[in-house]
């Protein structure tokens, strides 16, 4: 009867740990720097409020922004960037939908970190575009860290900086996303 009992507990640890797939995380850090030479401050904000989900099985990753949690240094440059750049009352979030193309070669079960390449469609004031960008994914214990840099060219989804701070205010903003996710 023993042997039944450990046999059936060690099958039900094994199949609970087996759809145990999912990482997710509901603060995620997105930053990014539009700042030029010619600005006297830096331009870039930090949002620390992204949720992001990812399917260690499928490789399916989504992450979703709220536009008005990033924040600035300047608060006047906050309230531009919610009104005059994203229109935040609009266009409320900003997305992704996509996919880890390499999620085979993320081992969930062994510490390390392990580069991958991530595809999909990212929503941004409501223009969507397909993107494809190279990150890590870190993983230590029963969590796994993303990681990835990328370009966004403002005017690629109809985001107009005005002529009279066109030189403070780059054309394409570096963004750097990091997703401390946990197994769920």
């Amino acid at each position: 009867m023993k042997k039944i009992i450990l046999s059936a507990g060690l099958m039900l640890m094994a199949s609970s740990s087996m759809f145990a797939q999912k990482y997710m995380t509901r603060t995620g850090k997105i930053s990014f720097d539009a700042t030029t030479k010619a600005s006297p401050e830096k331009i870039g904000a930090v949002n620390n409020a992204v949720a992001a989900i990812l399917d260690a099985k499928s490789g399916d990753f989504v992450f979703q922004v709220l536009i008005k949690s990033y924040t600035f240094e300047n608060n006047l440059m906050q309230t531009h960037f919610n009104e005059n750049y994203m229109e935040s009352d609009k266009f409320p979030k900003s997305e992704f939908k996509g996919k880890i193309s390499n999620i085979g070669d993320v081992h969930f079960d062994k510490d390390g970190t392990y580069n991958v390449t991530v595809t999909g469609k990212i929503t941004i004031h409501n223009v969507t575009k397909d993107v494809s960008v190279p990150g890590t994914i870190t993983v230590k214990g029963k969590d796994a860290v993303a990681k990835a840099k990328m370009n966004i060219t403002l005017g690629e989804y109809g985001i107009t900086v005005p002529a009279v701070v066109g030189d403070k205010v780059a054309k394409t903003a570096t963004v750097t996303i990091e997703a401390n996710m946990s197994q769920k």
